[in-house]
């Protein structure tokens, strides 16, 4: 499922509405890193590839903008495991 996500930076989160809800991933930006600490889709959603479509996306961000990836959330941590190609993301002194 591909979905256009918006950067809410008042609330420290990327989200997406379907339907009127929303699916989101919160951070925390600090200095070169980016710590992804919360995923969570609608339960009407879930199973849809909501999550995984936003996280692809997030990633693509923290690759533009250069910035080291810190999964705090176990969601990420797994797409990450799924995915080995955006291992070079990570900061020094993580692994999935």
């Amino acid at each position: 499922m591909e979905l256009e996500i918006v950067e809410n930076k008042k609330q420290k989160r990327f989200e997406v509405v379907i339907n009127g809800k929303t699916a989101l991933i919160e951070y925390i930006r600090a200095e070169d890193k980016m710590y992804l600490t919360h995923t969570e889709v609608p339960k009407e959603f879930e199973g849809q590839g909501v999550a995984s479509s936003m996280v692809k996306q997030v990633l693509q961000q923290i690759d533009r903008e250069e910035l080291k990836l810190v999964p705090h959330c176990p969601f990420v941590a797994a797409y990450l495991k799924r995915h080995p190609e955006w291992h070079y993301l990570l900061a020094k002194g993580y692994s999935v």
